[in-house]
């Protein structure tokens, strides 16, 4: 199939171009230079019409335990927000927590092509990985948790070489079929289970003896020691807790210049100050990244309205439990490797703290300096369920907007915030930034997320509008790989995504360990925990995509 997109203004950072009018080549559900001369089969005259990559979301909860334990525990969520089946699409539901075909319909009518899971539970992943590959019109990945799990507590706390923790880290991220390590509240979930409710820095372990900065520090150098693209993705410790920028800043400056990447940052820039004892520190974290060039960043923005929190962290949630609305909640396990917690929870507007968390989040995009280090996200659906964005993007990129919706959230939190006094506007270029080109070189995806030739042909095309949210919620067209799934904010053809993975190299000793391991330790068989191939790919819809590891630093 040979496709011709003319005239269309086109935001593509990675190849430096910044609104230029372009005429675009597909052949074959891939960007080519030119159709030497061929008539194509299909032309779309996009004069006028902003052109940009296929966004990405590089961190949204949308397959796993815990998000199937969402879905189960608020039923009066789907029934609120009920999808009928029309034209090729099937019947779904859920704000918050919707189902797995909702979810890629309203992704892709949004002009995203690609999703990333950043908690899989490598003993839960083979569920995870099910859950994901019922997503139509995404491209997905997953980055699978370790930091709290008993294997790598035990290495740590008996002082293994560091090649024999990088081993077990590379074994890990094949056998999960993941792309990246997330570590959550580093050494916190394990310490819950010995009845501590608090784990700092460097506040040792009950059991191991071990402190959450050795753990940082040894999973931060075993993913950049084996070349994983995506850096060690860290929720940090004390996540919501008044005070907890010194932790975060002592993260940034404990991780010793390592490669590392902060999620949902938000939830771990508040201060003390004022007689209410909560305050932003997103100036200081703000400063702190720009002067950091190894760390990056995704927000966790919330907005206010209902939604549901659903987190790895079972200590935090544990401790926001009393927060539920509706008052019910949940906590749980899996083999006693991790944890998981789901609290239902509305966001308000005249509430002080939920107003100055909006203006946290907004004052950190607007604050950080280079858009390729700080991605969009709401951490979703935990700070708002993902179909908020094109609302957040017309925040970040029109001071009139946000001023307006500032005038109308809780006063005394609005006289606390910078907010108001922030002039930056983003423009569509560092939209393209942070929801495209940033987030594929990141996570390694060297064809994706840009609009040069070779690269897939994800590609979306909006009509350029004053009101950015209209403009970003309803794009003319979407291509998946080449082929046309939306039209005018309408899904036009259903096709199944691929799954993105590395495979860094490990030794294969670490596997005679595991076995025994398993044997002792684990309900499950060490060969029913590796997920294969052709678990993935059996049934024709799915196709695994293995990107490079770069291991020249592997000793």
């Amino acid at each position: 199939m040979l496709i011709k997109l003319t005239g269309g203004t086109v935001y593509d950072p990675a190849n430096g171009i910044d609104g230029q009018v372009r005429n675009l080549f597909i052949r074959d559900g891939r960007i080519v230079h030119s159709l030497n001369g061929a008539t194509p089969d299909q032309e779309y005259d996009l004069r006028g019409k902003v052109v940009m990559a296929g966004a990405i979301d590089m961190h949204t909860h949308i397959g796993g335990g815990k998000v199937t334990i969402a879905r189960n525990l608020l039923p009066e969520d789907h029934r609120a927000d009920p999808e009928p089946r029309r034209g090729l699409m099937r019947a779904g539901c859920g704000h918050a927590a919707p189902s797995t075909l909702t979810t890629g319909y309203r992704y892709a009518e949004m002009g995203y092509t690609a999703g990333f899971e950043p908690a899989v539970l490598p003993i839960n992943a083979r569920q995870a990985h099910m859950e994901m590959a019922d997503v139509p019109l995404l491209d997905v990945g997953g980055y699978v948790m370790l930091g709290s799990d008993d294997f790598f507590l035990r290495l740590l706390s008996a002082g293994s070489d560091q090649k024999l923790i990088n081993d077990y880290v590379a074994w890990t991220i094949r056998s999960a079929k993941a792309i990246g390590i997330k570590v959550v509240n580093p050494g916190g979930i394990s310490a819950f289970k010995f009845n501590q409710r608090m784990l700092d820095l460097d506040e040792k372990h009950v059991y191991y003896g071990v402190t959450p900065r050795q753990i940082l520090k040894s999973l931060a150098r075993a993913v950049h020691e084996l070349g994983v693209p995506h850096p060690l993705h860290v929720h940090g410790c004390n996540l919501g807790v008044p005070g907890n920028v010194e932790t975060t800043l002592n993260t940034i400056s404990g991780i010793e210049g390592l490669p590392m990447h902060l999620t949902h940052i938000q939830f771990h820039s508040y201060g003390v100050e004022g007689d209410r004892k909560f305050s932003s520190g997103a100036a200081r974290i703000a400063e702190a990244i720009n002067a950091n060039k190894n760390i990056t960043i995704d927000v966790g923005q919330i907005l206010f309205g209902q939604t549901v929190t659903a987190s790895g962290d079972s200590m935090r949630q544990h401790a926001n439990a009393g927060h539920a609305h509706p008052d019910k909640w949940v906590c749980m396990d899996i083999e006693c490797d991790a944890g998981c917690g789901v609290v239902p929870f509305k966001y308000r507007d005249k509430n002080f703290v939920n107003a100055l968390q909006w203006c946290i989040g907004l004052e950190t995009f607007l604050l950080i300096d280079d858009p390729w280090r700080v991605f969009l996200t709401t951490d979703h659906p935990n700070g708002a369920p993902f179909t908020t964005y094109p609302h957040l993007i017309r925040l970040l990129m029109d001071k009139s907007f946000r001023n307006d919706m500032l005038a109308t959230i809780n006063p005394e939190a609005a006289a606390l915030s910078t907010l108001g006094s922030i002039d930056r506007e983003y423009s569509l270029y560092e939209i393209a930034i942070m929801t495209r080109a940033g987030a594929a070189r990141l996570l390694g995806l060297t064809d994706r997320g840009h609009l040069g030739a070779g690269a897939a042909a994800d590609i979306t095309v909006y009509t350029d509008q004053a009101d950015k949210e209209k403009m970003f919620t309803r794009p003319d067209y979407v291509f998946k790989d080449g082929e046309l799934v939306v039209r005018n904010g309408e899904v036009v053809k259903v096709v199944w995504g691929n799954l993105h993975t590395v495979q860094p190299e490990f030794d294969n000793g670490i596997e005679a360990r595991l076995r025994d391991y398993f044997d002792r330790y684990h309900t499950m068989k060490l060969d029913n925990f590796v997920i294969n191939d052709w678990e993935i790919e059996g049934d024709g819809r799915s196709k695994i995509l293995v990107h490079p590891c770069h291991q020249g630093t592997r000793s």
